[in-house]
């Protein structure tokens, strides 16, 4: 945005300036610097959320160099957090090796357990014959037939098909829904979300009236109960009704954002290719593993055991090192797991901000490369730091839960700190999810990429908790409507062509898995490009720039905090507001204090977020002229750069702004 920098930033508050900028001296201002102005009910003034500040207070040297500069890292990049990325190594390579030696050292006795029986001559274990020791545990007998009768032939036979067809079905069942959502979002989500209701008021019911007619499930589960589970459903679905209610306001600003979202994802369709591709090589990955704790069991001797009764049985003995190595092989496949989807979020973030960087009308090239080469280059530490911090809470979660399962006689006090718990393990992991994203964005380090995400939402009044439920909960409703329609047309294609009976719903209940399992995949990608457009955003906004015009006019609607109700109509009308600073005194005297231009920028920007929250943009081209300006303005909106102290001029600049699409984050100047 062309101005200076004094008051840059469309509004928001700049960053910390300089220390070439930095006052000298902390002498508060004498004289009133802007003019009072105007307030509109409409619009909470910032001072609610924020505590005030005097405006001559500047930051300090140490926090202006406590964080770098915030942008889109194009060129090579450090490596960042090697330590953890060499811990990361050293389990793999752990794992490897005494793998390695697991299937070299492993005891070729352990199948034949069976065959061997106490000597007490020898009083030893030994073999009684080599036919029956031929035959291991898990060898199919093959005069044994596989199925117990051709009913559950039938039944896996369809079953197998039915999850075939679902499984090819589903890959243009998502890149259909990415196309309406792209072109006919408001359609497709109200479309879908009286069938939030629908669906499970269908299920409820069609379940009451089988069971009902049905005389085995009427014998075995009474009319009482059967009404009492009737009940407590549709109480659950009217819950759920009041949820859409209470969220009503906020469903329109959601359709934009993610028809914001389907648009950056349409324009990076390779990440719908990319993602399972690394998901595969994961899975690649884990078949050595898999093997060589198969084989880790195999360590070990055939010793005799004595039994309660005093008599001895041959027994398999581990070596001691087996549980550990167990152990070592477990937190490694945890690791691994939570580092790809890491890496994962990690390439999507870093296509999509390329994409949000470039220029209008051009295409990056080689994005998904790059932040494929970042990933797993110069940021592979940052990853497997992220991914460590995930499967401990995954970990810690899995305590709790046992844990819970284990004592269910609780008292009060443990329930609170379970409570307590998972608040803590949901704010590590939401936290995560943004730190990652910013760290594919800038490259820098995991515990500097979090804090500055804290300091850059902070210093832009962004709600990220708004973000992170509201669209995300409308689109696993629309997938969950999609696939529950699947489930219902397969069953009643399999009720009518085959002869499987009630195994027919269990076989569209294993279709509705798997089609949600794959749906929920494109659902997550989609949800990480709503957040990393979300802190590009952010990054705009503090910066005073506007890479993409259209999702400023979509994210600047967003509320400060979720208790607020976001309005696109009591928003619209405002088309500018006028500050005016009077430094001419000051600039007949000679004085240029920094302090005051500070002082002035951080005024011009606790209005601009007090009086326009709708996204206005704020300019000044340099700080000792006399007249700043404050708009937010429609079409045909001009960047000068000579303020003006007419008033006239300045007025009728603004009458000749025509009304319409508003021309988000630019700042405007009268000549």
């Amino acid at each position: 945005m062309d101005g200076g920098s004094s008051a840059e930033g469309g509004g928001e508050k700049l960053p910390p300036p300089t220390p070439q900028d930095q006052p000298s001296s902390s002498s508060a201002l004498t004289q009133p610097l802007l003019s009072k102005p105007f307030h509109s009910p409409d619009f909470p003034l910032i001072e609610d959320y924020e505590p005030r500040h005097h405006p001559a207070a500047a930051p300090s040297d140490d926090e202006s160099a406590q964080y770098p500069p915030i942008s889109f890292h194009r060129g090579p990049r450090t490596c960042r957090d090697l330590p953890f990325l060499a811990l990361f190594l050293l389990f793999s390579a752990a794992t490897f090796a005494f793998g390695i030696y697991a299937v070299a050292h492993r005891n070729p006795n352990f199948p034949r357990l069976s065959s061997f029986s106490y000597d007490s001559n020898s009083t030893s274990c030994v073999r009684l014959s080599a036919d029956s020791a031929a035959q291991g545990p898990w060898v199919v007998r093959l005069e044994q037939p596989l199925y117990d009768s051709s009913e559950s032939a039938h039944l896996v036979k369809n079953l197998v098909w039915t999850l075939a067809i679902t499984l090819v079905v589903s890959f243009p069942m998502a890149l259909a829904i990415l196309w309406l959502l792209k072109h006919f979002t408001k359609h497709v989500v109200y479309a879908c979300l009286p069938f939030f209701v629908l669906i499970p008021a269908f299920f409820n019911v069609y379940w009451f009236v089988v069971c009902t007619l049905g005389e085995a499930c009427r014998e075995a589960f009474p009319l009482a109960y059967r009404i009492l589970v009737l009940v407590f459903v549709f109480l659950l679905i009217g819950i759920l009704i009041w949820i859409i209610v209470a969220n009503w306001h906020r469903v329109e600003l959601t359709i934009r954002i993610v028809h914001v979202a389907a648009h950056a994802l349409s324009h990076n369709m390779g990440l719908l290719a990319m993602l399972p591709s690394m998901t595969l090589g994961l899975v690649i990955y884990f078949v050595p593993l898999v093997v060589f704790l198969v084989f880790a069991r195999w360590n070990g001797k055939i010793v005799p055991r004595e039994q309660s009764d005093g008599e001895y049985q041959c027994a398999w003995k581990q070596d001691r090192w087996v549980p550990a190595y167990y152990t070592l092989g477990f937190l490694t496949m945890l690791w691994s797991v939570s580092m790809m989807v890491e890496a994962q979020v990690y390439v999507i973030s870093g296509t999509i901000a390329q994409w949000y960087f470039s220029k209008e009308g051009e295409k990056p090239r080689r994005s998904m490369r790059n932040s494929l080469r970042n990933a797993f280059g110069s940021s592979f530490g940052t990853v497997c730091f992220s991914g460590l911090i995930m499967a401990a809470i995954r970990v810690v979660r899995a305590i709790v839960d046992s844990a819970k399962q284990e004592d269910r006689g609780t008292g009060i006090i443990k329930m609170v700190l379970r409570c307590c718990t998972n608040i803590c393990l949901a704010s590590f992991d939401f936290v995560n999810k943004f730190t990652i994203i910013f760290a594919a964005i800038t490259g820098e380090g995991y515990c500097l990429s979090a804090m500055m995400t804290y300091e850059l939402l902070k210093r832009n009044l962004l709600s990220a908790v708004f973000v992170e439920t509201v669209s995300t909960r409308i689109l696993i409703g629309i997938v969950f409507v999609l696939s529950a329609t699947y489930a219902i047309v397969v069953c009643a294609i399999l009720k009518a062509v085959s002869s499987l009976g009630a195994f027919s719903y269990l076989v569209a209940v294993c279709a509705l898995l798997l089609l949600l399992l794959v749906l929920g995949f494109f659902v997550h990608v989609l949800d990480n490009v709503i957040d990393t457009v979300y802190v590009c955003y952010a990054i705009d906004r503090d910066k005073g720039e506007v890479c993409k015009q259209e999702v400023h006019e979509v994210y600047v609607l967003l509320p400060i905090s979720r208790n607020d109700r976001p309005s696109l109509a009591t928003r619209s009308p405002l088309l500018s507001t006028i500050i005016c600073i009077d430094n001419s005194e000051w600039m007949r005297n000679g004085d240029y204090a920094p302090s005051r231009f500070q002082a002035q920028a951080d005024a011009v920007n606790l209005i601009c977020g007090a009086k326009t929250q709708a996204g206005p943009g704020c300019a000044q081209s340099n700080p000792e002229n006399t007249v700043g300006i404050l708009t937010m303005g429609g079409k045909g909106v001009r960047v000068l750069v000579t303020p003006t102290s007419d008033l006239g001029k300045i007025l009728g600049s603004f009458h000749a702004l025509k009304g319409g699409k508003k021309e988000v984050g630019k700042g405007k100047s009268i000549e």
